[in-house]
């Protein structure tokens, strides 16, 4: 066995939550919140398409940003969907950020041996205030009051915001 170095280093193993690629910010300013996403599908290195949905609206004061594999982003998408329909016919009333960010972690947590390879963002407006959540794929929980990202470039997006002045100094 040889212990010399070829001068090349041997290619990083893959995460599957890094096979479709995805970027995800939500910020908080003052009395409100925003959310972005890029729309690029992608298998890996190569773009298959630019327009798909990562971002989708529970209601008029809570959206949820999910990267991660694409075939668990749309079956995640459909599942909280439904969990969301349901609590407003039982309920009579919207989920509040907070609330829907525990029916996401549940939801996680109960596949955690199977999981979904999505970390889901959370984003919105509760009694008026800026509310921002991220899970892991178990559904464990963060909360911050300034902003949260998620998905394959994050540690690129840090120094972008790092550097820039805080939305909530204006």
């Amino acid at each position: 066995v040889s212990t010399q170095s070829t001068g090349t280093n041997p290619p990083r193993a893959m995460s599957i939550l890094e096979y479709n690629g995805a970027a995800i910010i939500a910020m908080a300013g003052k009395d409100c919140v925003g959310i972005a996403s890029d729309c690029r599908y992608g298998l890996q290195q190569m773009t298959v398409g630019t327009n798909f949905q990562k971002i989708f609206k529970i209601n008029n004061t809570c959206m949820v940003g999910l990267p991660g594999l694409a075939s668990d982003v749309q079956t995640l998408q459909q599942k909280l969907a439904f969990k969301t329909k349901l609590y407003k016919l039982r309920e009579e009333r919207d989920m509040k950020p907070s609330t829907f960010a525990n029916v996401v972690s549940h939801a996680l947590y109960e596949k955690r041996f199977g999981p979904y390879f999505v970390e889901p963002v959370i984003a919105g407006l509760e009694d008026g205030k800026p509310f921002l959540c991220a899970t892991d794929l178990i559904g464990a929980a963060v909360y911050t009051n300034d902003f949260v990202l998620s998905g394959t470039c994050d540690q690129y997006m840090y120094c972008l915001l790092y550097t820039s002045p805080s939305p909530r100094d204006s």
